[in-house]
């Protein structure tokens, strides 16, 4: 099948287009997938580079995020049929430990991530777990149903399950163009909340108010924006921060909160390693969640809203499967809005 793999870790000359590579065969509660779209996420980057205990067998197939259609059916699993359209969940969990047991899929001991432990959906098929499975309603784009998983999830457990955002919060965005942060501003609006967001210029500005931001402000005008922040909420400060930049950001995040605020994150794309001022935490009374993926029933919750278009997946551009590695430098260099595609099929 074609696939894009690669055979050790490095930098982006380590992915090779591949015509060869053996097509996956589902087991006991498996399906196969045709593929049709699959969507880029910063996870694709960090796995390729490798880290110490990440034990791949190779060639690897990244790609967390697909729609297609079910091409085979594994045995054990019922309700499904061949040519079904779905989307999955890409959190992969075990079943049997007390996590699981108890509903938190994505603390499973045995946690893993599609395309990141396993083969992923850079390929004309992918094997992927029956109960992952949410099927697409007819007349639903395949490029935008692509476009929800991972980010729809991971932002879902984040705000509503872990960080339970209110109606009438404060909720700030760093960070305007992403996959993730365009989902969480949308779900944030959702539950209610007014809706800050910091963008890296005008024009991702312009495109965070079109999904229903309250205040932009372009850091390239505002390179202070934790002191724009407090202009604009009275110097009360916001009641959640949504930071994924990590590093770079971490301080003024926290500088942002009103007492008693939230800071949520899901990742750090400049780093991990944060300097968090202890006295603020104390004096201010704040909390800082973690948060990774999301539960099956986040995904059917999620999901449900994007079926109905309350949650509107952000496309920003579509290359064909060969071209991933033009498509990769695109996000890495943070030149989109929203996610980008691959065209399989």
């Amino acid at each position: 099948m074609r696939a894009v793999v690669f055979y050790r870790h490095g930098g982006p000359e380590v992915l090779e287009y591949r015509e060869d590579i053996p097509a996956p065969q589902p087991g006991p509660g498996e399906v196969l997938i045709a593929v049709r779209y699959a969507a880029l996420n910063r996870l694709d980057d960090f796995v390729r580079t490798g880290w110490r205990g990440l034990d791949l067998a190779f060639p690897h197939i990244l790609g967390a995020d697909f729609s297609g259609t079910i091409a085979a059916v594994g045995a054990e699993v019922s309700g499904w049929s061949e040519g079904q359209r779905v989307v999955a969940n890409p959190t992969l969990w075990c079943g049997r430990c007390p996590q699981c047991i108890a509903g938190w899929h994505n603390r499973c001991d045995s946690f893993a991530i599609l395309g990141e432990h396993v083969p992923g959906a850079y390929a004309e098929f992918v094997r992927v777990p029956a109960r992952n499975l949410v099927a697409i309603p007819d007349g639903y784009p395949d490029d935008l149903a692509a476009a929800a998983p991972l980010v729809c999830v991971t932002a879902w457990h984040m705000l509503i399950t872990a960080g339970r955002v209110r109606a009438g919060e404060m909720v700030l965005v760093v960070g305007a163009g992403g996959g993730v942060n365009s989902a969480a501003i949308q779900i944030a609006k959702l539950a209610g909340a007014t809706v800050l967001v910091i963008a890296a210029n005008a024009e991702k500005a312009s495109k965070a108010r079109v999904l229903g931001v309250d205040v932009a402000i372009d850091r390239a005008i505002e390179p202070n924006w934790g002191k724009a922040i407090h202009a604009v909420t009275g110097r009360r400060g916001v009641d959640v921060v949504v930071d994924n930049v990590g590093a770079a950001t971490w301080g003024s995040s926290l500088r942002c909160l009103a007492k008693g605020g939230r800071l949520l994150t899901v990742g750090g794309t400049t780093g991990y390693e944060a300097v968090t001022p202890v006295n603020l935490m104390f004096g201010k009374h704040l909390s800082i969640i973690g948060s990774t993926m999301g539960t099956q029933a986040d995904f059917e919750a999620v999901m449900a809203q994007v079926w109905t278009g309350k949650i509107q997946p952000v496309v920003d551009q579509v290359f064909p499967l060969a071209d991933y590695p033009t498509a990769l430098a695109r996000m890495v260099a943070g030149e989109g809005f929203g996610k980008i595609l691959v065209q399989v099929a």
